[in-house]
C-alpha cells in the first residue's frame, strides 16, 4: 500500500512539470478490477468499482493525487488570483437571503459580506434594530458547519434549528429561547430531509429520523426505514415519541404539517418517484388519534396549505398545470372534491391560505408571476414585478393579515417586501446593497426549437451593447430534472462571468417544472433523451445566432445537471470549447444504491426494469465514454463529505475519461474537503471553486 501511495504523489509531481500550452498532463494510476455485472442478460463491466469506497486508503491516496494535478494545473495560470480577487468583491457586499415574520417578530438571514456563513437575526418591528439571534460562524473556525433548517414555534418563542458538518445531508436538531437566545438542552440527532414541525402548543415538534447508520457507511448507505417522531421539549430524545412507521415500505419517508388550529397532522409519504405522493392524517383532537389514509394512490403531488374546518385545503398537481382543490376529511371521496383555483394557462408552482385568500406563485414563460386570490380562484390582484425574475413568498400563519416575499433577477439581488392583505399594498422590508453598476447589463429571453420540434425557452445575461460575432465565451448552464424549474435569480459568479466579456445563457429543458407535470414527465424516465436534445440544441442555437463558437463554448450543470453534462459530452463531444459536470449523477446502474438514490427513480427508471434498464444504460455518462475520443477540455467537480450523489460517481467517470481521452485536452477532477452537495458551502469555498472554473475557462477557451 506505501508503495502505490507513493507512485500516485509521485505522479502527481510529475504532473506540476507539464507543460500547460500543450496540456500534457500525466494522471495518476487508477488500478482496473474484475468487476461485472448481469442486467438483464447484459455484461457490463465496472473497472472502477473501488473508487466507491472513500474511506479506503486506495481511494483516499488516488484523490491526493488527483488533487495535486488539479492544484498543479491551476497554479500555473496566472489569471487566477485576479479573478479570485475580483470574485471576493462581488461576493463582499451586505445581502439578506432570507426574511419572515411570526407573531409579529421579523426574522432576517443577513450576510455582511464574505461571512463563510448567514445569520440569522430577529426583530421586533419591520424595520426596526436587528439582534443576532444564531452565528453558525462561531460553530467553525473554518465555516463548514452550517445551518440546515430551521423552524420557529407559533407563539415565536422557540426556535428548533438543525445544524450540518461539513455539507452533510445529517443534521442534529436543537432548541432556542429566542428572547435569551440562549440553547436549551434538546438534541435531535440521525434526521435527514425534515423539518421542525411544531405543535400548537409549542411544547413539541414532529420530524423523521432514520436509523443510525455504521460510521464508516454514514456517507453512503442507503437511507430507507424512516421514521415519524414527536420530541418533546426538555425530554432526552429517547423519550421521544414514535408516530409512524411503514417497515412494509422501507423506501417511504415522512414530511409532516400541523395545520395552523391545531387540528390535524398531515403527513406527505414521499415514495421511490419524488414527483407524487400519498396523503395521510390525524385528526389531533380525537380521544385516540389513528393514521388516515386519504390519498393513498401515486397520482400527483398533493401539499396541504391549511385547512378551513374538516376541509383540507390542497395544491395538487393533479390537474398538469397545478390548481387547489378542497377534501372534506367527512365526505373525502374524490366526487366530493371541490375545486378552489382552476388549472390556468401559466403554471401554478405554490399556493398558501392565509387571512381567507389563496397567495398563489406562478411560472410564465419560466419567470414568475404572483397573484392574489379570493377562496372562490377569482384573482383580486397580481403583483406588479420590476421584470423578468424570482418572486417568492415567505411562509406565514393563516390568521397573519401580511405577507413577506422576495424578489431577484440575474441583475437584481434579493430584495424582501412587506405586504399589507387588508390594503393589497406593497412596501420595502429588506434590500441587498449593490456591489456594481445593474444598469451596465441585461437580460433576455429567446425560444428555440428543440430536435423534435419542442420550444424551449431560454435566458441570456450580459452586457448591454455586445456584439454577435461568435467570439463571445458564453457559459450555458441548465438542469433539465425533478419538476425544478431555473427562474432568473441573481449569481455574484454569473455575474462576474458577464464583467469579463461573457454571456450567461441558462437553458429552460425538459424535465423541469417550468410548464407543468407534462413538461416534467417529457424529461423522465424512457424520456429522458429529449433532456439532452434540448441542450444541444440550445448550443447549436447560440453558435447559429453567433453569440458564441465551439471554442468559446463552455457547458455547466450540477448534480442532475451534472448528469446532463456528462450525458451530451459523450453524444456532441465536438460541439463544445470546455466541460463542467459539478457533482454529477454519473452511473445510471448503480445511482440507486446509495444513500438517497432511490427515491430518484420516478424521473430516471431502475435498473432493475429491463425497459428502462436500457435507456438509462443508453446515455449513462460512465458507460458511454469511447475510448479514443478527443473530449474537450473538462474540469469535474465534487466532494468527499457529499452523502446526496456520492463522490464515488464523479471518482469512477473522472479515471474513466483520463484513460479513454484521445486528444490533449485536460481531464481535471477537483474534490474538495469537508463539503457535501453544496448547500452551506462557506463562502470562502464557494468562492475558491469559482475561481478555479473560471481560471480554467479563461485558459481553455483562450479568453
Amino acid at each position: 500500500m506505501r508503495n502505490l501511495i507513493c507512485l500516485l504523489l509521485t505522479c502527481a509531481i510529475l504532473a506540476q512539470s507539464a507543460d500547460l500550452k500543450v496540456n500534457r498532463i500525466i494522471y495518476p494510476p487508477a488500478k482496473k478490477v474484475d468487476v461485472v455485472d448481469d442486467y438483464h442478460g447484459i455484461k457490463v463491466a465496472d473497472p472502477y468499482r473501488w473508487l466507491e469506497d472513500t474511506n479506503s486508503p486506495e481511494t483516499i491516496a488516488w484523490v491526493e493525487a488527483e488533487n495535486k494535478v488539479t492544484q498543479a494545473y491551476f497554479a500555473r495560470i496566472p489569471e487566477r488570483s485576479k479573478i479570485h480577487a475580483r470574485l471576493t468583491e462581488l461576493f463582499n457586499y451586505q445581502r439578506y437571503n432570507g426574511a419572515f415574520q411570526r407573531a409579529g417578530k421579523y426574522f432576517f438571514f443577513r450576510n455582511d459580506g464574505l461571512q463563510n456563513q448567514d445569520i440569522l437575526y430577529v426583530a421586533g418591528q419591520p424595520n426596526g434594530p436587528e439582534r443576532a439571534l444564531l452565528d453558525p460562524n462561531t460553530l467553525r473556525a473554518d465555516g463548514t458547519a452550517a445551518l440546515s433548517g430551521l423552524s420557529v414555534d407559533h407563539s415565536a418563542k422557540l426556535l428548533a434549528y438543525a445544524i450540518a458538518q461539513a455539507g452533510s445531508d445529517w443534521s442534529e436538531w436543537h432548541v432556542r429561547d429566542i428572547a435569551t437566545g440562549k440553547d436549551l438542552p434538546d438534541s435531535v440527532q440521525w434526521t435527514k430531509f425534515t423539518a421542525a414541525e411544531w405543535t400548537k402548543d409549542g411544547r413539541a415538534f414532529y420530524y423523521q429520523r432514520f436509523p443510525q447508520p455504521n460510521d464508516k457507511a454514514a456517507l453512503t448507505e442507503s437511507n430507507q426505514n424512516a421514521q415519524l417522531y414527536l420530541h418533546t421539549i426538555g425530554e432526552p430524545q429517547s423519550a421521544d415519541k414514535l408516530i409512524y412507521e411503514r417497515p412494509d415500505h422501507p423506501d417511504w419517508r415522512f414530511n409532516s404539517t400541523v395545520t395552523d388550529d391545531g387540528r390535524y397532522l398531515v403527513l406527505e409519504v414521499e415514495t421511490r418517484d419524488t414527483s407524487k405522493n400519498l396523503l395521510f392524517y390525524e385528526d389531533l383532537t380525537s380521544a385516540q388519534p389513528k393514521m388516515v389514509e386519504l390519498i393513498d394512490q401515486l397520482t400527483a403531488q398533493f401539499h396541504c396549505i391549511g385547512n378551513r374546518g374538516s376541509e383540507l385545503l390542497l395544491f395538487s398537481t393533479d390537474a398538469p398545470k397545478g390548481r387547489v382543490i378542497a377534501i372534506d376529511t367527512n365526505r373525502p371521496e374524490r366526487a366530493n372534491w371541490k375545486q378552489l383555483v382552476p388549472e390556468r394557462d401559466e403554471t401554478l408552482s405554490s399556493a398558501q391560505y392565509v387571512y381567507g385568500k389563496l397567495i398563489l406563485s406562478y411560472l410564465k414563460d419560466a419567470h414568475a408571476v404572483a397573484r392574489i386570490a379570493a377562496l372562490d380562484g377569482k384573482i383580486e390582484k397580481e403583483l406588479a414585478l420590476p421584470g423578468l425574475g424570482t418572486a417568492t413568498w415567505s411562509p406565514a400563519q393563516s390568521t397573519d393579515t401580511e405577507l413577506v416575499y422576495s424578489f431577484d433577477s440575474y441583475t437584481k439581488p434579493l430584495a424582501f417586501y412587506r405586504y399589507d392583505l387588508k390594503t393589497n399594498r406593497s412596501e420595502p422590508l429588506r434590500e441587498s446593497k449593490l456591489s456594481f453598476d445593474p444598469s451596465l447589463y441585461e437580460t433576455e429571453q429567446v425560444f428555440y426549437k428543440s430536435k423534435d420540434g419542442t420550444r424551449v425557452p431560454m435566458f441570456l445575461m450580459h452586457k448591454k451593447g455586445i456584439q454577435r460575432t461568435g467570439q463571445n465565451p458564453t457559459l450555458l448552464y441548465a438542469y433539465g430534472g425533478f419538476n425544478v424549474a431555473l427562474t432568473p435569480t441573481f449569481s455574484p459568479t454569473f455575474l462576474a462571468w458577464a464583467e469579463m466579456g461573457g454571456v450567461v445563457a441558462v437553458a429552460n429543458l425538459r424535465g423541469g417544472s417550468e410548464y407543468g407535470e407534462a413538461w416534467h414527465q417529457a424529461g423522465t424516465k424512457l424520456h429522458k433523451q429529449n433532456v439532452f436534445d434540448d441542450f444541444i440544441a440550445a448550443s447549436e442555437w447560440l453558435i447559429a445566432n453567433k453569440y458564441t463558437s465551439t471554442p468559446k463554448l463552455a457547458i455547466f450543470g450540477g448534480s442532475n445537471g451534472g448528469l446532463l453534462i456528462g450525458a451530451v459530452l459523450n453524444q456532441r463531444p465536438d460541439l463544445f470549447g470546455a466541460a463542467m459536470p459539478a457533482v454529477g449523477v454519473m452511473d445510471m446502474l448503480r445511482f440507486n444504491k446509495f444513500t438517497i438514490g432511490a427515491a430518484w427513480e420516478g424521473d430516471y427508471g431502475s435498473p432493475e426494469n429491463p425497459e428502462e434498464f436500457r435507456a438509462l444504460y443508453a446515455y449513462s455518462p460512465l458507460h458511454n465514454i469511447r475510448p479514443g475520443v478527443r473530449y474537450p477540455p473538462t474540469l469535474i467537480t465534487t466532494s468527499d463529505h457529499d452523502d446526496r450523489v456520492v463522490p464515488g460517481h464523479s471518482f469512477k467517470y473522472a479515471a474513466t475519461l483520463q484513460a479513454a481521452q484521445g486528444g490533449p485536452a485536460p481531464i481535471l477532477i477537483r474534490i474538495e474537503t469537508r463539503a457535501g452537495h453544496g448547500a452551506g458551502k462557506p463562502t470562502t469555498k464557494r468562492i475558491d471553486e469559482a475561481a478555479d472554473r473560471f481560471a480554467f475557462l479563461v485558459h481553455e477557451l483562450h479568453m
